[in-house]
């Protein structure tokens, strides 16, 4: 599958215009987060999971787009999004934001036992946004490095504009918030055959050619180790997706060369050019970034939702 060169009209260039922020900070946790790709991998495997134990969501999804027949291209259209919320100047996050929530706003049906379904539910917005920050943050605390609860809710804390401008109302703002979210939803969650067709997907390395397929089956096992132990019973997922011990090693030794060595085509780097500074700069140390800020005011780094 080619790269894309644009998405909703915006060109996929992280690093323009100059100057301009971005909705989270380059000091940001959430920007140190998110360049790790074996953490977005992971814990974006384990949003859908989350979210696809939800029938509405399932249906949703299923019905209204080209998961069934482009499934990668689709996780990839997702991940661009979450991208530009992030690291994407001001501009073209509120642009991209707009064309989703329109998007979602012509996306309703029913269920297979007759439930009716909205994109735009506010209980599956909340969720659909909880079980992505929730992917995301564990799969770093998990994979990459261990994050501490204050960590966590800083990250929370990060996203609600972000999360806000996607017409969230309830952002969770703690891993407690979390639970709480979980325990009102999972009641609804069940089984189903896309969840395994899904994983099946995962595990068979198409996302990324020239990649083991090896390290996919880890992805897709370490993504079902976040579940929370509830919903994997629910989901029926047993000990064909346990995450084994040499499963476990490559994913961290792989995630932490990923924290070492920066990408330089990658959003992280380009947009930190994009605000004058090194594209080495989300990979450096929390002292070395204050060093390089020290002077610069917080308005030209952080744009307002």
């Amino acid at each position: 599958m080619s790269e894309k060169k644009s998405y909703l009209g915006w060109d996929l260039d992280f690093s323009r215009p100059p100057g301009e922020p971005a909705f989270c900070a380059p000091d940001s946790l959430t920007w140190s987060i998110y360049k790790n790709p074996v953490a977005l991998a992971i814990g974006g495997v384990a949003a859908v999971l989350l979210e696809f134990a939800d029938a509405r969501i399932r249906s949703g999804v299923w019905n209204h787009s080209v998961y069934p027949t482009d499934p990668l291209g689709r996780s990839k259209r997702t991940g661009i999004a979450a991208m530009v919320g992030v690291y994407g100047p001001a501009s073209a996050a509120r642009r991209i934001i707009t064309g989703v929530n329109n998007m979602h706003s012509q996306v309703a049906g029913t269920t297979p036992e007759g439930e009716h379904y909205s994109a735009q539910d506010t209980d599956l917005l909340d969720w659909v946004s909880a079980t992505a920050l929730f992917g995301f943050l564990n799969g770093y605390d998990r994979f990459v490095r261990p994050l501490s609860h204050v960590d966590k809710c800083r990250f929370y804390a990060e996203n609600a504009p972000i999360a806000a401008m996607y017409g969230v109302k309830s952002h969770i703002t703690s891993p407690e918030d979390f639970d709480r979210m979980l325990d009102e939803m999972s009641p609804r969650f069940e089984s189903h055959q896309i969840v395994f067709d899904f994983l099946d997907i995962i595990r068979s390395g198409q996302a990324a050619r020239g990649i083991p397929k090896r390290l996919y089956h880890a992805i897709a096992n370490g993504a079902v180790s976040l579940l929370p132990g509830d919903v994997r019973d629910a989901l029926c997922l047993g000990s064909d997706f346990d995450l084994t011990r040499r499963e476990r090693f490559a994913l961290r030794s792989v995630g932490w060369i990923a924290e070492q060595v920066p990408i330089r085509s990658s959003p992280a780097a380009r947009s930190a050019v994009r605000l004058g500074l090194p594209p080495s700069f989300a990979w450096k140390s929390e002292a070395a970034k204050a060093r390089i800020l020290a002077g610069r005011p917080r308005d030209d780094l952080i744009a307002m939702a």
